[in-house]
Parts: structure tokens; sequence; C-alpha cells
């Protein structure tokens, strides 16, 4: 980066910035927490011959404030797979069940951009579909940011709600799903052979806001990978070439996980790895009465402050799945 030909070539420059940037991740944090401690034992010496209560109380918060730093660190540690480090795309998509389903695909998003914020990642709506009464069919979001993916996978399947519907005017108890499906971003170096005859494109009318251009052309874009039968869509982009372009990226980006997860699944069974995650399975239950619990069914880790999950307090749940299923 310090050579004064870095910016001959932009492209390689950028690729070279994001490489840098995923190694500060990791020297930073290490760095900082190494000279903290260092700060830590020369006073220690200082506070021992003093004999300093006060300096004695700053030292022991300081310890526990580097031993909190320890753990992160050891957390991202378990973020060691190929995929980890890249940005995701997020899809959630309501299940049977119609309004109630669609209106907890709403809770959901809303519970994901809050956690995205509290990691201070980035957050793009590619697709969105509304619910026809309230809430949201499907929504497909780009979360970009330091280990997105590693993190996020941890939410990829089946969430279960159960809770009196607002929709039902007798006030019964109603159980609502929605899938959750994540997906890792490649970068455009990595080359996924995708050729026109494998694929089908079907054009329409965009159904979100975007003016009147959008909604009066077909420059909406689904795409289906005929081989494999992978579907995406994108319509948030004022032109048809721009969303064509966007559904490629993720088309790519699912061939590529596919790809991924089957080689990671051979090794695996060449290893006699025992454990095994069913993706499509469900993963996680949120329950609003008759009492509050929030539990996952892979790890069984629970918390019972539902409202305190809702806003985007997933970490625990994340980091429970790291420990259980991670690298």
């Amino acid at each position: 980066m310090e050579s004064p030909a870095f910016w001959n070539d932009n492209e390689q420059a950028q690729k070279v910035i994001q490489k840098a940037n995923t190694l500060k991740v990791w020297t930073t944090p290490a760095t900082d927490v190494r000279n903290r401690f260092r700060d830590v034992v020369s006073l220690l010496e200082e506070c021992e011959q003093e004999e300093d209560p006060a300096l004695h109380e700053e030292l022991l918060q300081e310890l526990s404030h580097i031993e909190e730093k320890l753990e992160e660190l050891e957390i991202q540690r378990m973020l060691a797979g190929e995929l980890d480090p890249k940005n995701c795309y997020l899809s959630i998509n309501a299940g049977a069940g119609g309004t109630e389903s669609c209106d907890w695909a709403s809770m959901l998003s809303r519970m994901y951009q809050r956690w995205a914020e509290s990691h201070k990642w980035k957050v793009e709506i590619i697709d969105k579909v509304d619910g026809e009464v309230a809430g949201i069919k499907s929504i497909t979001y780009k979360v970009s940011g330091p280990f997105a993916f590693g993190y996020a996978k941890a939410e990829k399947g089946v969430h279960r709600l159960v809770r009196i519907s607002p929709f039902d005017s007798n006030a019964r108890r109603h159980t609502s799903f929605c899938s959750v499906d994540v997906t890792p971003e490649i970068d455009d170096d990595i080359d996924i052979d995708v050729t026109p005859d494998e694929i089908r494109v079907d054009t329409f009318r965009a159904s979100g806001a975007g003016g009147q251009h959008v909604n009066t052309t077909d420059s909406a874009v689904r795409m289906t990978h005929i081989p494999t039968g992978i579907v995406v869509s994108s319509q948030m982009e004022r032109s048809q070439i721009q969303n064509r372009e966007t559904c490629m990226k993720m088309l790519k980006s699912k061939i590529y996980e596919q790809k991924v997860l089957e080689r990671e699944a051979k090794i695996k069974e060449i290893g006699g790895e025992k454990k095994d995650i069913a993706w499509g399975s469900q993963i996680r239950n949120y329950v609003f009465q008759p009492y509050t619990l929030v539990k996952d069914t892979r790890t069984k880790h629970e918390c019972g402050d539902i409202a305190k999950v809702m806003d985007g307090d997933l970490d625990p749940f994340v980091i429970a799945y790291l420990k259980e299923f991670g690298q």
C-alpha cells in the first residue's frame, strides 16, 4: 500500500485494502489487548509498593475488560471457515399462515436490522415483497461488515413464533413460521462458470417503492438456475440491467456456497465428523404467550427476555451456536 504505484490499478488497490482491513480486524484488537495487559503488569508493581487501594481496584477493572476482549477474540477465532469473513445476503420468507406469518417476517426483519446495527454492519434491501394485508412476504438484505456471514450463518433455518394473534378477533393463540436463508457474498476474483442456457430469466413489474419509473416498467428480475433449482430476485434497483447484475451476483454466491458446503461435508465425512446441522429445520422457538421464552433447539440456549431478543440481542444465541458447531 505504501508503493507509489499502488493506485495505478484502482480495482487491485481496493482488493488489497479489503484484505488489509480483514487482517486489521485480528491484529488491532490483539495488539490492544497485549499492550493493555503489559500496562497492568507494570502498574501492578507500583501498586504493591505504594499500597494504593484505589489503583488496585482500577487494575482489577481493567483486567476484567481485558478478559472480555479476549473472549471476543476467542469467538472470532471460531470464525475460521473459508466463507466466514465475507459479507452476506440474508433472506426472510413468510411461511404458511397468511397475514400472521407476514407480520412475523416483519418482526424478524426489524430484529435483524437492529442486530446488524449493533455490529455496525451496513444493511441494504435487495428485494422486498409486502404482505397483502400487513407485514412482509419476503425480504432480502445485503449485510456488509467484518465476518457478517460467519455470524449470520447461525440464523439459517426455520423460526417459529407462538403468540396471541393481533389479527384474530377471538384472541386465540397462533403458531407462525418463517424461514431465514443466509448466503455469503463471493468476491469478483472467484470464478463461477454459469452459462446462459443454465439460467431462466423472468422480468416483472416491481411492487415496492421507487417512483414512477420502477412501478411502470418491468424492471424487476427473477433468475432460476436450472441445474440446481436456485432462485434469486431483485427489484430495488431502478433499471432492469442493475437488477440483472445483482441477481447474477447473488446466484453465483449461492452456487459457490453450495460447492463449499459440499466440499466441507465430504471432509467431515472422511474425518468421521458426527455433528450434522439440517439447515432447513426449525432452529428457534419464540414464545410470547402464555409465557415469554426464546429457545434455540440446536444449542438449548434460551432467554426469557423476549423483548431484548426482538430488539436485536442475538449474540448470545450466535455465540452458543459457534461454540457448539464452529470451527
